[in-house]
């Protein structure tokens, strides 16, 4: 018997980090654990493929990521590589939102990326193959990969189907918007719970460009994710020919030495950022794309996000301000429509490598625009010339915001009002529901972000029932985060946040507020010397969380502005996973 491995796969397993577990006499009792799950000697001498995935039975978002899963190992295998199948957790903003859950979510991704950062280094697996469903899950799969630099490629598990209610498609924003429309008298039980009954038809994400379907377009654009991977609806069994392929990718990423920090480039985050725009995606990628950044060592923050949103057009017209949902975008021809009249303009980097090993530009050389369709605009006629989110700065954001305008008339993103300021999510709700809000209020909802919630948590519940109530000249401005479902002028990741003493945190009633998305900034009308005396008398304010995950990460994270993550990143590595 030898423990060498040679001649047992074209791998050179002696260079791998699961040389570690499998190679040579004192690793026997290693491979004894591996013999136990019915892994044959030739498989232990091939390279060891984490296939991770945020399975769980908490929503439809994920339900059919284990499926999917079974095939990406089928094609690891037909490639000469020995699939671990593991799981991680996911907290799915449907069901956290709208109460104290929902300080759960952020920091799910950071929990993610850790405990595959330490599956992967505590077995010594050679790459990874990772799948996700709901929001949080995909940038912290992404974030996974690119700290460990293995080879490694991502997947998404896929939208759902549109809900049909009274004739027309519904997502579960809708539901949202019809707890409002009830409060207020315009919809009646019976249609709530026929809403409800109807809304969320199948498996998969939520099926606007919300969080999940923008991250998943983000995954195509920089380069992580195989083209037309992530626009095949949940449910669709064609989405097996993605998982076979994304299994046999990985294994010619392995052979090849293509790295996830080799792909993931500023030229791909750029390239990112611009599909975030162009589709009129979740302010929520303001967050994860310089967080992804991070784990690669580079520099790309909130300023550089909205830089790109400013010099992309917005060419896809999808929910929630638009009229399409994702299964729409998939049955034109998916991201990929997006991503070539892009490079086509000139609005990509076309250079870029990706997991396939072509550049970006090479995988999208033979996508053809779909004519007879009004999903996707040609970017030389688009629905608007800018980007869909932008970012503002002034007295109330030193550090800056950011909001959604996609669809939004020029006149309809500007507002000076009156504020109305709340120290949590469930009292601005409660206003609101109670018809304390009037005409020419910015409601603030502050002691709401990342170190403050702590958690950062969205405001679905509130802007949906705004939005339901048929509130009109009513803006809103957070600390806190959005869901990409979010529609009208509401402004979040207003920094610095109220927890650590921002400007946010000294508004009192009756202030006024002025806001012009189009200029990029928001402002208080109040003197200096107003503000430094309000500063002044100032004093932190304890959370509820003295213990527990939500207390360490209030501990250790950082500005909305740089990603709200909780680690230096590559910047302050002695050394580089992949390499061991």
């Amino acid at each position: 018997m030898t423990f060498d491995g040679k001649g047992k796969s074209k791998f050179d397993k002696s260079k791998m980090p699961s040389r570690h577990t499998t190679l040579g006499p004192e690793r026997a009792p290693h491979r004894s654990y591996l013999y136990a799950m019915g892994v044959t000697e030739k498989e232990i001498y091939q390279p060891l493929v984490g296939v991770a995935t945020t399975w769980n039975e908490a929503a439809p978002c994920n339900i059919s990521l284990a499926r999917q899963a079974q095939v990406v190992k089928q094609g690891v295998r037909a490639a000469g590589g020995t699939p671990r199948e593991f799981t991680t957790i996911t907290v799915t903003d449907g069901i956290a939102m709208g109460h104290a859950g929902m300080k759960s979510s952020l920091v799910s991704r950071e929990t993610i990326a850790d405990s595959v950062e330490l599956t992967v280094r505590g077995h010594c697996y050679d790459a990874l193959v990772g799948l996700a469903g709901c929001d949080k899950s995909l940038p912290g799969l992404m974030m996974a990969m690119l700290r460990l630099n293995i080879a490694s490629v991502f997947m998404y598990g896929g939208s759902i189907l549109p809900g049909r209610f009274k004739g027309r498609d519904v997502t579960v924003v809708d539901i949202f918007e019809g707890v409002g429309q009830h409060a207020a008298g315009k919809m009646s039980a019976e249609d709530l719970h026929l809403l409800e009954s109807v809304g969320c038809p199948s498996a998969g994400s939520c099926g606007g460009q919300f969080t999940a379907n923008t991250m998943a377009c983000v995954s195509e654009a920089i380069g992580l994710a195989l083209p037309g991977s992530s626009g095949t609806p949940a449910p669709y069994q064609s989405r097996d020919q993605f998982a076979a392929r994304s299994g046999e990718a990985v294994m010619a990423l392995l052979e090849s030495g293509i790295r996830p920090r080799d792909i993931v480039t500023r030229a791909a985050l750029e390239n990112a950022a611009a599909v975030v725009a162009a589709t009129g995606g979740s302010t929520n990628a303001a967050l994860h794309l310089p967080a992804i950044a991070n784990e690669a060592g580079i520099d790309f923050d909130l300023d550089a996000v909205v830089e790109i949103f400013k010099r992309t057009p917005l060419i896809a017209d999808l929910k929630p301000n638009g009229r399409y949902v994702a299964k729409d975008l998939y049955e034109i021809g998916g991201v990929q429509v997006v991503i070539k009249e892009l490079l086509d303009s000139g609005h990509l980097h076309g250079d870029a490598i990706t997991v396939t090993g072509k550049t970006i530009a090479e995988n999208h050389a033979d996508v053809v625009f779909p004519e007879d369709q009004d999903v996707v605009r040609r970017a030389a006629a688009p629905i608007s010339p800018t980007g869909g989110v932008v970012g503002l700065r002034g007295s109330l954001a030193p550090e800056g915001a950011i909001a959604k305008v996609a669809h939004m008339s020029a006149d309809k993103q500007a507002f000076r009002g009156t504020a109305r300021c709340f120290d949590c999510e469930e009292d601005a709700f409660a206003a609101v529901m109670g018809g304390e809000i009037k005409a020419g209020d910015v409601i603030v909802i502050r002691y709401e972000g990342p170190k403050g919630g702590p958690g950062m948590r969205e405001m679905l519940s509130t802007t949906a029932a705004i939005t339901g109530l048929g509130l009109k000249d009513v803006s809103l401005v957070t600390d806190g985060r959005f869901s990409g479902g979010t529609r009208g002028l509401c402004v979040g990741h207003v920094g610095p946040e109220a927890a650590v003493g921002g400007p946010i945190a000294l508004l009192e009633d009756g202030d006024i507020i002025v806001i012009d998305a189009q200029a990029g900034t928001i402002d208080l009308e109040l003197s200096d010397d107003e503000l430094a005396a309000r500063r002044k008398a100032w004093k932190p304010r304890p959370t509820d969380f003295g213990s527990g995950a939500l207390w360490r990460y209030a501990q250790t994270v950082g500005p909305a502005a740089k990603g709200a993550v909780t680690h230096p990143g590559a910047r302050a590595e002695t050394h580089v996973y992949a390499d061991i």
